[in-house]
C-alpha cells in the first residue's frame, strides 16, 4: 500500500464510482479498478460494495477512508510547503462571520492586499457552525468565528471581544415589557448562527420560550426588520449603533456574562501555515488587539 493507492481509493470513495474517479485522476477506468482490486488483495478485505450506480464503502473501507484523506491532505501540504519560499503569494481563502466582516475586517483586508499584492485573497462568510466545518474539512485556511470552539482538530486564537446587545424597535422600553406582550418574534440568521443560539438562551432564561423565528439572509435585512418593529435580535453593539438603522433601534444592555463574546481565528492544528496566512495573522493581530485595549 502506497500513497498512490490511497489517492485512488479516496477518489473512488469520495466520488462514488470508478468512472468518476478515473476522470478526475486523468486515467482510464480499468486502471482505477485494477489498483483498487490490488489494494483489496493486499489488505485481504473488500473496500467497496459494487452496485449498478457505482460503489459504496464496506465497513473496512469506512475505517480506511480517514487515513486516506489525511494522506491526501498531507501530500497537498507537502507540495505547498516545498514551493513556499517565505514570500506571501498565491491563494488565501479565509472565512468570517458576517458581523465580523462588516464591523472589523474591511480596512484590514484592504491594507493587507495593498501590502501583499501577490496574494489572491478570498473571503467567505457564514455561520460559526458552517465555518468550523469548512476549516475542519480543509476548505478554508482559517476563519473568524464566535467562541468558544471545542474541536480536537482546530486551534483557536482570541483576537478581540465584542459586546452583544439586544436590539428592538425604538418604542420598546425594556425587554421585560416586550416579553410581556406575548407573541415574541426573534429576527435571526439561518440555523448555525452562534448569536441566534445565544439569543434563544437569553430569552429562555427570562421565561420567553418558543418565540417565533424570522430568518433573514443578511445583517442589513435583520436590522431593517427590527427597526420596523418585527422582533428582537442579538448583535454587537458597535455594529447596530453604526448602521443606517441605528437611530430607529433601541439597544438593551445585558449582564457582562451574557454580553461579552470573544471572536476567535481558528485553523487546523495539523495543516501547513502558508506564508500568506502567517503574514495575514501578523497584519491583523496588532490593530485588533489595540482596538480591544481601547474598548
Amino acid at each position: 500500500m502506497d500513497a498512490a493507492d490511497l489517492r485512488i481509493f479516496e477518489a473512488v470513495a469520495r466520488l462514488g464510482g470508478m468512472n468518476r474517479a478515473a476522470a478526475e485522476l486523468n486515467t482510464v477506468q480499468s486502471n482505477v479498478t485494477a489498483r483498487v482490486r490490488l489494494l483489496e488483495d493486499e489488505l485481504g478485505t473488500p473496500l467497496f460494495h459494487r452496485h449498478s450506480r457505482g460503489v459504496a464503502l464496506t465497513p473496512a473501507g469506512q475505517r480506511l477512508l480517514p487515513y486516506a484523506e489525511r494522506m491526501a491532505q498531507l501530500l497537498v501540504d507537502a507540495r505547498r510547503a516545498t514551493v513556499d519560499d517565505g514570500t506571501p503569494r498565491g491563494p488565501l481563502v479565509i472565512g468570517a462571520l458576517e458581523t465580523t466582516a462588516a464591523l472589523r475586517l474591511s480596512p484590514l483586508l484592504s491594507s493587507y492586499v495593498t501590502a501583499w499584492p501577490e496574494v489572491d485573497l478570498a473571503l467567505r462568510t457564514g455561520t460559526t457552525c458552517e465555518l468550523v466545518e469548512q476549516v475542519a474539512a480543509h476548505q478554508l485556511e482559517g476563519a473568524f468565528v464566535c467562541g468558544p470552539v471545542d474541536h480536537p482538530e482546530l486551534a483557536g486564537e482570541a483576537l478581540f471581544r465584542e459586546e452583544l446587545v439586544l436590539a428592538t424597535a425604538r418604542g420598546v422600553r425594556t425587554l421585560d415589557a416586550l416579553i410581556g406582550e406575548g407573541d415574541l418574534k426573534i429576527v435571526v440568521l439561518r440555523a448555525g448562527c452562534s448569536y441566534r443560539q445565544r439569543l434563544e438562551d437569553i430569552l429562555a432564561r427570562r421565561g420567553a420560550v418558543g418565540a417565533r423565528l424570522l430568518e433573514f439572509g443578511t445583517i442589513e435585512a435583520i436590522l431593517g426588520c427590527v427597526a420596523a418593529g418585527l422582533g428582537v435580535t442579538l448583535l454587537p453593539r458597535a455594529l447596530v449603533a453604526g448602521s443606517r438603522h441605528g437611530e430607529r433601534i433601541a439597544l438593551h444592555a445585558l449582564p457582562v456574562h451574557e454580553a461579552h463574546v470573544e471572536t476567535l481565528f481558528i485553523r487546523r492544528r495539523d495543516s501547513h501555515v502558508s506564508s500568506a496566512l502567517r503574514a495575514f495573522l501578523d497584519h491583523v493581530r496588532p490593530p485588533l488587539l489595540h482596538a480591544q485595549a481601547a474598548e
